[in-house]
């Protein structure tokens, strides 16, 4: 298998990927310009009288207080908007871990988004949705009823993973592009990545299970809008923008979409080694 992409220095970045890359200066940079274009869309939709469909990550949650500080200074309507997002950790049992765990997206999202917009602008609580584990369903209904989803941001995991769609190199890119949400298992080395950002290293209380949106809500898209910011991104990146289109590293299917972009950062893009 060739990896000749990992070597591939920071001034060529981009050049001749299958997915495009656009290099950004900063972190900060990066998160602006995701908050930049979802309120973009927003604006676009309202002002021609359309509903507006996003699916969101918390992770990354750079972008958050750039949007909220947007939406409140430029009196941007939310009413109309349906904000998806992506995925949450699960108990053993399969259920939503509680919503106070500083590992809860659902906490994440009421205390650092939503609780922090303009109440006269920020959208009723029916329309803050999160992948249900006891109705998978419910995500992919939702989103045939509104008309499709106008927008998905999101990260790239280690694994190549968007959301928690781990790899299933057993299927084809075809079959794993077909996969919607769902409860599964967080891969080992999703959970190791994880616990050292989020709990300081404590492995063994990093939830195994999880509920996501699936890579068919995810392609399915109108625009798609990633961005990778760490150091060990730097691989993830290129071998998401020059790798073979892969159900081993779920990013690659997104080489596909018609409108995908991967924002990187001056981290991300150095050389991996």
């Amino acid at each position: 298998m060739s990896m000749e992409y990992y070597h591939i220095p920071p001034e060529h970045l981009g050049e001749n990927a299958r997915l495009p890359i656009v290099r950004f200066p900063s972190s900060e940079a990066v998160f602006e310009a995701l908050a930049e274009e979802m309120c973009a869309v927003i604006g676009e939709n309202n002002a021609a009288g359309r509903r507006t469909v996003l699916i969101c990550p918390v992770g990354p949650v750079g972008q958050y207080p750039y949007f909220v500080r947007m939406v409140n200074e430029r009196r941007l309507d939310l009413k109309n908007c349906w904000i998806i997002n992506m995925d949450e950790y699960l108990t053993d049992e399969g259920e939503y871990i509680p919503q106070d765990s500083p590992l809860s997206f659902r906490g994440f999202m009421d205390r650092e988004v939503y609780g922090k917009l303009d109440p006269a602008l920020v959208m009723p609580p029916e329309q803050r949705i999160f992948p249900d584990p006891a109705d998978p369903d419910k995500v992919p209904a939702l989103i045939e009823k509104l008309g499709g989803v106008d927008a998905c941001f999101g990260g790239v995991g280690i694994t190549g993973h968007l959301a928690f769609n781990e790899p299933q190199p057993d299927l084809t890119p075809a079959q794993f592009a077909a996969l919607t949400t769902r409860v599964l298992d967080i891969a080992p080395e999703t959970r190791a990545t994880n616990c050292v950002g989020d709990l300081g290293g404590a492995l063994e209380a990093m939830p195994k299970k999880c509920v996501t949106v699936g890579m068919k809500e995810i392609l399915g898209a109108k625009k798609l809008r990633l961005a990778v910011f760490r150091d060990w991104h730097r691989a993830v990146c290129r071998r998401a923008a020059y790798g073979e289109i892969t159900s081993a590293f779920p990013v690659t299917l997104a080489q596909e979409h018609p409108d995908a972009v991967i924002y990187v950062n001056h981290i991300a893009a150095e050389q991996p080694f």
